[in-house]
């Protein structure tokens, strides 16, 4: 992990946390590292790591059973998810059509181009190797 981005360390592990479950680098019932091991592996103080897992609990993402450690929830996929879906139009889905818009594509454009994406993406999730990035469509 990078910490030169301007968001909070903690609110950056939590980001990480986030990213791994929803990648199946993290599965439920996995147990995450402790704070003082984020605090030795990043050296950071474990109060950051401490704060960040303490908004995963909030979120119903892992949860800390007494002198084991910090687990990922069972439910933790379907809740970010969710969470992701919820923002998803409006954060990213509409602000990138207005830029596409804004740089002269046209409706039907970037249709086509979402179309071809989506289908090499799906192809390549069948084929092993295979990657989605491979046969972009150029933009007119």
């Amino acid at each position: 992990m990078d910490f030169t981005d301007d968001r909070p360390i903690y609110q950056q592990i939590a980001d990480d946390i986030r990213r791994q479950i929803l990648t199946d680098a993290l599965h439920p019932g996995e147990k995450l590292m402790s704070t003082t091991q984020y605090a030795t592996t990043y050296r950071i103080n474990p109060a950051t790591a401490n704060k960040a897992f303490a908004q995963l609990v909030e979120e119903d993402v892992v949860e800390k059973r007494r002198g084991i450690g910090m687990f990922v929830t069972t439910e933790a996929p379907d809740i970010l998810r969710r969470a992701g879906r919820a923002g998803y139009a409006s954060d990213v889905l509409f602000p990138a059509l207005d830029e596409g818009m804004a740089l002269g594509l046209t409706a039907n454009s970037i249709l086509d181009l979402a179309r071809d994406h989506l289908s090499s993406t799906a192809n390549s999730q069948t084929v092993t190797g295979a990657s989605a990035t491979t046969n972009r469509k150029e933009l007119p």
